[in-house]
């Protein structure tokens, strides 16, 4: 059975969401501190983690970061009071699946937890991308769209596992930029990721399949292919 940790201070939220969770099919522990959270975490495996951001013993971001050094498979689903656009994007450069704010209904999180494991299977599967029209491998450091061979960076390769990795999720400008500052210190800036970015969509991307989506002052998401 599935198991799910929802971190949340609030005992009757705790509560319903572990109800709701638990009727839904999972089976769900409840932790009210960053410390008992812990201990869960030592003791056994969970494929999902819900977590508040205001904790009486400490704050989300930094236990999500304690996560995902321990467990960097198991996803991350923020709940939180805060709607300020700075925590949101704060929680998705710690490498959160989802950021749900209060108030919220029950059943459309129980259908975010349901996306986000759906995402977990079907990047679990190989180290690469495989659509029919789009081919990538990682491991080899291939590409081939439309039958034809793709001449693809080692910049862009990085880029394309970020993006995939995190499908469906935004892949926030600060971690991209992170992450393709190479073990050599060459710096990539805001302007070459841009570049990088739109020279990777023409060299993957045609009229009928998109798969990298903008969203403004954020990011990017892969999206798969749309037609």
């Amino acid at each position: 059975m599935t198991k799910i940790l929802v971190v949340e201070d609030d005992l009757a939220l705790s509560a319903g969401l572990c109800f709701a969770l638990d009727e839904a099919g999972y089976l769900s522990a409840a932790a009210y501190t960053c410390e008992k959270a812990r201990r869960f975490l030592q003791g056994e495996p969970f494929r999902l983690a819900i977590l508040d951001i205001n904790l009486p013993d400490g704050d989300g971001f930094a236990l999500c970061r304690e996560f995902k050094t321990a467990a960097p498979e198991m996803p991350v689903i923020f709940l939180t009071a805060n709607d300020l656009e700075q925590d949101e994007l704060h929680g998705f450069d710690l490498g959160a699946d989802d950021y749900v704010t209060k108030p919220f209904s029950i059943q459309i999180l129980i259908r975010r937890v349901e996306a986000v494991l759906r995402r977990g299977v079907s990047n679990a599967g190989g180290d690469g991308f495989d659509d029919g029209f789009l081919r990538l491998d990682f491991q080899a450091m291939t590409a081939v769209r439309g039958g034809e061979k793709v001449a693809i960076t080692p910049n862009e390769y990085k880029l394309l596992r970020l993006l995939t990795a995190k499908a469906g999720t935004v892949a926030t400008r600060r971690l991209l930029l992170e992450k393709l500052w190479d073990m050599e210190g060459n710096f990539v800036d805001d302007h070459t990721l841009t570049v990088t970015m739109n020279r990777l969509r023409a060299k993957i991307e045609d009229s009928q399949h998109t798969y990298i989506q903008t969203i403004r002052g954020m990011g990017y998401v892969w999206t798969g292919a749309q037609g």
